[in-house]
């Protein structure tokens, strides 16, 4: 059964008429009063009928770029909207910061602006929001993301596992037996996955696995600086990296310490921005199809909010080869 008006106003000992106000926006009760009721209404799950009805939905972004067309984000970011507002929706954009999660349970916020549904890019597992999402009412679709348990929200990526064992095996053909990886710290879903992808991509091809070939750092580069050399040194010959930011990085750093690629050390992005195919050598990666994503995160989201539970859209991943690997040179 529903949570109705009267529901939250014998909660919380008020009239009906003032809960109507609060979560109609009016401007004649204090604020502490109304975030009390939109609190209140956001834990016993009332959406406003209101709201319902209105054709407002957001992308809320936070750690990605997405204003012009090199950046990771503006595909993505195209693709929902090229969907959504061929179908009449009013999509706003809200990059957002951990400040504002902090002080506005997300459930609130949703309420209180009028969204009906939202596409959240960018967050990492330190998000406060992130376990908001366990319990959401609200249609809520993550890229790169997972929650469990919670039929209101789905997950849009690309498949790591894929991705990954794929430039494995191109780089075993070529002879690479001790591959590395650089990364940020596991403190993301997206990078513990391509984490873990990187570990079932060597077991399956027989490799050795061993920490030593593995540089976990946040910033790009200092990562690049610090565990280039060791990796050369270990007899690393070829190396994955986490996306293209860090993967041009450690090409930079190669050049800088005259490791050159591919001939001492091979090189793998993930994400195939625009500048890989520019980087010099020419970056091989995995490609994500960005504007696929978008159009897959409005699909995801519009299924939710027809109460059909999607889980998880994984679009398929492709390497693309270019000059940033070669064969093996054994040291």
């Amino acid at each position: 059964m529903s949570t109705t008006l009267n529901d939250i106003a014998a909660r919380l000992g008020i009239s009906k008429s003032t809960v109507s106000k609060a979560l109609h926006n009016a401007t004649d009760i204090s604020e502490a009063t109304k975030r009390q009721i939109l609190q209140t209404a956001a834990e016993m799950g009332y959406i406003n009928k209101l709201q319902r009805n209105n054709t407002r939905v957001c992308i809320i972004i936070e750690n990605m770029d997405y204003l012009t067309p090199h950046q990771f984000g503006y595909d993505i970011v195209r693709g929902f909207c090229q969907m959504a507002e061929a179908e009449g929706w009013q999509v706003d954009i809200l990059p957002l910061n951990q400040e504002l999660q902090h002080k506005t349970p997300y459930d609130v916020f949703m309420l209180q602006e009028g969204y009906q549904a939202a596409l959240v890019l960018g967050f990492s597992l330190l998000d406060p929001w992130m376990a908001e999402f366990r319990t959401t009412q609200f249609p809520t679709v993550l890229y790169d993301n997972h929650v469990k348990d919670n039929p209101r929200v789905a997950s849009v990526g690309c498949s790591s596992e894929e991705g990954f064992e794929q430039a494995i095996k191109h780089l075993v053909k070529l002879g690479h037996k001790k591959i590395g990886l650089i990364s940020g710290p596991l403190d993301s879903y997206i990078v513990n996955a391509r984490y873990q992808a990187y570990l079932a991509g060597l077991t399956k091809y027989g490799l050795e696995i061993n920490d030593d070939f593995v540089g976990l750092e946040y910033y790009v580069s200092e990562a690049a600086k610090r565990f280039v050399p060791q990796l050369f040194e270990r007899g690393v010959t070829a190396i994955l990296c986490s996306h293209d930011i860090r993967a041009i990085s450690v090409i930079t750093e190669c050049r800088d310490r005259e490791i050159r690629v591919p001939y001492d050390m091979s090189i793998v992005g993930f994400d195939d921005l625009p500048m890989a195919a520019f980087s010099e050598p020419p970056l091989t990666t995995v490609r994500q199809d960005r504007l696929a994503l978008g159009k897959c995160s409005y699909y995801a989201m519009t299924s939710l909010m027809n109460h059909v539970p999607i889980s998880s859209i994984l679009l398929r991943a492709e390497l693309i080869v270019r000059d940033s690997t070669g064969p093996a040179n054994p040291r």
